[in-house]
């Protein structure tokens, strides 16, 4: 079959970007551009801020950052001959602007601004950045191309719209869009009804990889003016996807389709209410063209746990590895969390660069003990075993004057857990590991954890987890190894701190399964107690449970960053004062 002169070969470079680091960012983007010419793109499109990473936060307000990037820009234009590149850059101009170049012919042959700015949930670009005022497109062989960055694609009408009531019959979108669980899909429904409208073929190629609590997943993909997928990016790693789009059957679909003929004649006459997009650039490409079916590799897509634990071992992986850590150490008690959190980051960074540390006190049971030693040896870790029985009696014996006279409480049981905290904090001192802290999302919202102890570390893997997660992880991931990574008494085992005689968690808090309802309505969809209860969640526990959040927020806001996998997050999300006399628990419960 003849190679058909309307069809364009076109690449998605899904970039594992780490911010700041300029120059390796632009050796990484330089070698894709390669690539992509080897494979016969005429356009590769790079993610959002691909030059700097994202977000670069407060370094967008030294000038500095900003012309550095700009002068790896101009010398990445350099090397691109024969083939457009799209990448995402600050452009420092009156302002700062979160932009797009088009390389070509061994110059920047056009710069977009973002027009939308988002400044919610985890963005804050209104900070940094001034907004574009009008859309933009480029001629690509006579093929009109509009660009897009992120936010422009995701609020319906313009830009999106404006590009193709000027005639574009291709809209690009540079992204990096953080991950959440089920995101992709959320975000694949969006694209597929943003092609559909306009009768365009989108080209989106997000960012991938960990970047302090985000995580980017990837999943670039190419939709056709049908809404079919007819190229996808694997999750969660770095890949260049090359495929084989048709802007010729965009013409013919709109021949068919003439709802929009009103819209495109009023914008012409400049009385529509439509943003005109102006044409930046005509630019021509000659690659050597491969004849090809239209379409190209489809990735397939993962599954909740697979993604969900795929999004742990990413962020994990990248935090350590792009700060320079030789290695991790886990607390390993036996329990289900820890074992979680050491599955991880024996994924993450090998079993050669994980060390468990086991630390017994006398309230430690044989099982727990006996477990924690299996899964260090099922994950082939280093080991180190530290009874913490004498430094038990030596702070007890430091404490016996000004505790004289006073019952043993949870003063005692939290040296325990400030002992663990200090022994893992002196391995990581002396030996260069990152301290991998194991609670989780259910314990960190209440409280149920220990300031200077079980927080102490560098790296929260789970704090985004909520307990019945964690119980769902460790099972798929036993089950893909198909040989036993965690004991079946760990994951049966009734949870404990071990902190003193015969200790349930549930001595404390609800049960896990009634304490998750009531915080992923309270913590991440912010229902106050009377919605809570409408629910048919149970009065008291609801206040209760919204009590210990609002207590434990001066606790959270001393923990490490973790990974984020839900769309409210501590952190970056979820922000509140500490210092705050408002109680939703308050709210209208019927007394």
């Amino acid at each position: 079959m003849s190679a058909r002169t309307d069809l364009m070969r076109v690449a998605l470079a899904q970039l594992n970007a780490t911010v700041g680091d300029i120059e390796g960012n632009a050796r990484r983007i330089a070698g894709m551009v390669e690539e992509a010419r080897e494979e016969a793109a005429s356009v590769v499109v790079f993610p959002e801020l691909a030059l700097t990473g994202y977000p670069p936060e407060d370094l967008l307000l030294r000038p500095s950052f900003s012309d550095a990037a700009g002068e790896a820009l101009r010398e990445l234009a350099r090397g691109c001959e024969g083939i457009i590149a799209v990448v995402g850059f600050p452009e420092r101009s009156d302002d700062v602007y979160n932009a797009a170049a088009v390389l070509a012919d061994g110059e920047v042959a056009a710069v977009y601004r973002k027009m939308h700015l988002p400044n919610y949930g985890v963005f804050d670009e209104r900070r940094y950045f001034q907004a574009g005022s009008e859309p933009a497109l480029i001629e690509v062989d006579g093929v009109g191309v509009g660009i897009t960055v992120c936010e422009d694609i995701w609020e319906p009408g313009p830009p999106a719209t404006s590009l193709a009531l000027a005639g574009a019959r291709v809209v690009v979108n540079l992204s990096a869009s953080p991950y959440h669980a089920g995101k992709g899909a959320q975000r694949e429904r969006m694209l597929v009804q943003r092609a559909r409208d306009s009768l365009v073929t989108v080209l989106f190629a997000n960012l991938v990889g960990g970047q302090d609590e985000l995580v980017f997943d990837g999943q670039s993909m190419a939709i056709d003016q049908d809404g079919r997928v007819v190229a996808r990016a694997p999750q969660f790693e770095e890949a260049l996807t090359v495929c084989t789009i048709d802007p010729g059957a965009v013409d013919a679909a709109r021949l068919r389709d003439a709802r929009h003929r009103g819209a495109v004649l009023r914008t012409r006459a400049g009385t529509g209410a439509e943003a005109r997009a102006r044409v930046l650039a005509r630019l021509e490409v000659e690659p050597a063209w491969r004849p090809g079916e239209v379409g190209g590799p489809v990735a397939d897509v993962m599954g909740p746990e697979e993604e969900v634990y795929a999004a742990l071992v990413t962020g994990v992986r990248d935090y350590v590895e792009k700060n320079g850590f030789d290695g991790v150490v886990v607390a390993l008690s036996g329990g289900i969390d820890s074992a979680l959190t050491a599955l991880v980051a024996a994924d993450a960074v090998g079993a050669e660069r994980l060390t468990c540390a086991v630390m017994p006190s006398r309230y430690s049971s044989e099982g727990t003990r006996a477990d924690a030693l299996s899964i260090a040896e099922n994950l082939r870790a280093r080991l180190h075993v530290i009874d913490i029985g004498e430094p038990m009696e030596a702070f007890d014996s430091a404490l016996a004057e000004p505790f004289a006279g006073r019952d043993r409480d949870i003063a005692e049981e939290n040296l325990q857990a400030r002992i663990r905290g200090s022994l893992v904090m002196a391995l990581s001192n002396k030996f260069g590991w990152l301290v991998l802290t194991t609670g989780n999302k259910s314990e960190m919202s209440v409280g149920y954890a220990t300031l200077y102890g079980d927080m102490a570390g560098g790296f929260a893997v789970l704090k985004d987890v909520l307990k019945g997660w964690v119980y769902r992880l460790v099972e798929w991931r036993g089950g893909r190894e198909g040989r036993e990574l965690v004991p079946r008494s760990a994951i049966d085992r009734k949870p404990s701190a071990e902190l003193r005689e015969d200790q349930s968690d549930e001595d404390s808090l609800p049960s896990y399964e009634l304490l998750d309802r009531i915080l992923a309505g309270y913590v991440e969809e912010d229902l106050d107690a009377s919605q809570l209860v409408r629910r048919g969640l149970p009065a008291e526990e609801v206040e209760r449970v919204i009590e210990m959040v609002d207590r434990a927020e001066y606790k959270r806001r001393q923990a490490p960053p973790g990974v984020r996998i839900s769309a409210r997050a501590f952190g970056r999300d979820r922000r509140l004062p500490i210092t705050n006399r408002y109680r939703a628990r308050q709210a209208t419960l019927p007394r």
